[in-house]
């Protein structure tokens, strides 16, 4: 079933409810830093199996003691929709534990 992209004012709506996220170039980005290489590490792990569970993936670029995301749906010519924003949601719920800030 084909996925609807989320109208400038659906986005904004969801962008408001996840503190730190924005939208740049058509995607839902966002930057976490953590304590060091190996907690960010982790929590590239843990995305990747968020992502997985899923079925929808995010660029996703570790740095030394950073992790940031960039995501659109495909399948959607490249839009933001829901999946996007739930994408998006579970990284901010498993972010806290990583200590990512």
């Amino acid at each position: 079933m084909p996925v609807e992209p989320l109208s400038p004012q659906e986005i904004e709506e969801h962008l408001a409810a996840l503190p730190g996220w924005s939208l740049d170039a058509g995607r839902l980005t966002r930057s976490y830093r953590l304590g060091s290489h190996f907690a960010a590490t982790a929590m590239v792990v843990h995305i990747a199996q968020v992502q997985e569970e899923l079925d929808h993936h995010s660029d996703l670029t570790l740095g030394y003691d950073t992790v940031a995301l960039a995501v659109h749906t495909h399948s959607a010519g490249g839009a933001v929709t829901a999946k996007d924003v739930e994408l998006a949601r579970r990284v901010e719920d498993l972010a806290a534990g990583h200590g990512a800030h």
